[in-house]
């Protein structure tokens, strides 16, 4: 039982693929989920990991998923929520429409609700169980509250609602977990150079990943239920 047992939800590129290999680094046996079945393969192959392939977005794909784990581990030990859009088509708050920001939940929040009720019961197997959910500062009210924040972000309503939404199932899980002793929180992984912006972004995917893998790996004291960057808190 000393040897754990990950698995990053689309981890075939970008952060996720990133977090897989500090994870892989210090001696995690690690899950690529990824929704294409090749680009889930060809990435665990040239870091090391096991393929699983996982659409957060179809149920039967992540039930699928779930026994698959069971049937090859019988437990999880660690699960990180990565897989993540942000999609095409966003706008001001008024002329963002409804189909962009379903679109947007149905990876960024219904697809944690999926995965996450999927695997409890292998998680409930582990001796130090830790669900990570990849979570963004877009996403904390307290931040966007403030007037120059929006100035700077009016166009990402689905994206960083999203996010918002993501930060309150960490608090909900983490509140109704607490008696399992699976620790349950947020990872913001700043504002990283991925496909997911255009490659946009000050820091590098591993920059974000060394966030994640940390609250991943951390010692069983940990608190749960926090929102987390690479400076420390981030606000609600």
């Amino acid at each position: 039982m000393n040897e754990k047992i990950a698995l990053v939800t689309g981890a075939n590129k970008g952060i996720g693929r990133e977090t897989a290999r500090l994870l892989l680094a210090e001696g995690v046996t690690v899950l690529i989920g990824s929704r294409d079945a090749a680009r889930g393969q060809a990435a665990a192959e040239e870091l090391g990991a096991s393929a699983l392939t996982i659409d957060v977005t179809d149920q039967e794909s992540v039930e699928a998923a779930a026994k698959e784990v069971d049937q090859r581990y019988g437990r999880l030990d660690i699960l990180v929520n990565n897989a993540g859009i942000n999609p095409p088509g966003q706008a001001r708050p008024s002329e963002t429409t409804a189909e962009v920001v379903r679109t947007a939940y149905e990876t960024n929040v219904f697809g944690v609700v999926r995965v996450t009720n999927a695997f409890l019961p292998l998680l409930r197997r582990s001796t130090s169980p830790r669900i990570v959910n990849v979570s963004s500062e877009l996403g904390s009210l307290a931040i966007s509250s403030d007037p120059g924040w929006y100035a700077d972000h009016p166009m990402l309503l689905a994206y960083s609602t999203s996010k918002s939404a993501v930060n309150s199932l960490t608090v909900m899980y983490a509140h109704e977990l607490a008696a399992d002793g699976i620790k349950v929180n947020a990872a913001a992984p700043g504002l990283c150079a991925t496909d997911l912006n255009e490659y946009r972004g000050s820091r590098t995917a591993a920059d974000g990943a060394a966030v994640i893998a940390r609250v991943a790996l951390a010692a069983d004291d940990v608190p749960s239920g926090q929102f987390l960057a690479e400076a420390g808190i981030v606000p609600w």
